[in-house]
């Protein structure tokens, strides 16, 4: 991957370096052998904790790398390029640790956030149920008050890192009262009657391992209550906008992994006695692959870059997502084209590309859920 970026600092270029070195050194070799046995790769997720690079976007102060959100982005694209799976833990931990940082109390974040942002601890972010995807406010999943504390009942789906986090950030109802009934959790993954489902098997992403969470009258104490009762869907939707420019990210570095693989093949790939680059049917196809990476690359830094002068960016982070994963999914169906015969077998990586982009189009939101913020926010609610 050799994409010319233009970073705010010389910081900002010597970490985007490393990131480069790391993905080059020890992601990329091991993600094909680690897909294949749907391997969760644990180690991995140590090595970007004690290199700095699990939460770069969190202040210094609190235990991040104190990096705008857009270097964030761009290093989480280099990763996404080696290796999808990786990158999308990635966005799902620094996920988990949103709440804790943007609504917990001094005291919360003293003892939560250094193991969380170091990487001693990994999250999963406990938000979907089997009944309540996008629509949030549907969720069934209750927390009720039972002295000191409280008691969660409910099961939550197609979480990442399912058996495999430290901790999960957990949305459930404390009252009837709608989306203002919601509430949010830290829960220990030891905590007493917290239970897991067989893993989903899935069409992509194989070391991304994603199930249920089984709460099955799981106590908590107060203290891991973050921010107050019925403050959950704030807190949830706070979180889900840098999760969607997370997401762009990763579908950015994917489809460029894709280019990448198919460009190299077409320099290389003789037929009727020339390089198949030279035909223009499949020059200007690559062109257009080049078009899609780039345009969607623009949008997802656009949007970070209002986020990190404290501007509104809740459509933007919408755009971004939409784009980066559709540009995902063609780009990555091309590149199969591109490959022609070989690109449907797994002697070459674009088949597990196409696979894995499919669902940037689904999580976080599906990409007709960001059409809906999209258009709200440029019609308002009409009728």
């Amino acid at each position: 991957m050799s994409v010319q970026r233009l970073l705010p600092t010389e910081e900002a270029a010597d970490l985007i370096e490393l990131t480069r070195e790391i993905c080059a050194e020890q992601l990329r070799p091991k993600a094909d052998e680690y897909e294949a046995r749907a391997e969760f790769p644990r180690e991995v997720f140590a090595l970007l904790g004690q290199s700095g690079l699990l939460t770069l976007s969190y202040p210094e102060e609190v235990g991040g790398g104190g990096q705008p959100y857009e270097v964030y982005l761009q290093a989480l694209e280099e990763i996404a390029a080696a290796w999808m799976s990786v990158a999308v833990g990635v966005s799902v931990h620094s996920l988990t640790c949103n709440p804790v940082f943007a609504f917990g109390t001094p005291e919360q974040q003293e003892a939560l956030l250094s193991p969380m942002l170091s990487g001693d601890l990994l999250g999963a972010y406990c938000l979907s149920e089997p009944g309540a995807g996008s629509d949030v406010a549907g969720m069934t999943t209750r927390a009720r008050r039972e002295g000191e504390g409280y008691v969660l009942h409910g099961t939550k789906a197609w979480i990442s890192h399912a058996g495999h986090a430290d901790f999960y950030t957990t949305f459930a109802r404390t009252s009837d009262d709608g989306p203002r009934g919601l509430s949010c959790f830290v829960v220990p993954a030891d905590a007493a009657n917290l239970n897991f489902a067989a893993p989903e098997r899935k069409m992509g992403l194989d070391c991304d391992t994603v199930g249920q969470v089984l709460f099955e009258d799981v106590a908590v104490s107060a203290d891991r209550l973050i921010g107050a009762e019925g403050q959950g869907m704030s807190i949830a939707l706070s979180a889900l906008e840098a999760g969607r420019l997370g997401i762009a990210a990763c579908a950015t570095g994917l489809a460029q992994a894709a280019l990448d693989v198919a460009t190299e093949y077409a320099k290389e790939r003789e037929q009727f006695g020339r390089k198949i680059g030279e035909f223009q049917g499949l020059a200007f196809l690559l062109a257009d692959m080049e078009a899609a990476v780039t345009s969607a690359r623009a949008t997802y830094l656009y949007a970070a870059r209002l986020k990190d002068a404290g501007r509104p960016h809740s459509k933007e982070a919408s755009v971004a997502k939409l784009t980066c994963t559709d540009a995902a999914m063609r780009v990555t169906t091309d590149a199969v084209q591109v490959l022609g015969g070989y690109g449907y077998t797994k002697d070459f990586p674009v088949e597990r590309f196409m696979r894995e982009a499919k669902v940037t189009q689904i999580f976080e939101g599906t990409n007709q859920i960001q059409r809906l913020v999209i258009s709200r926010a440029l019609l308002g609610r009409l009728g």
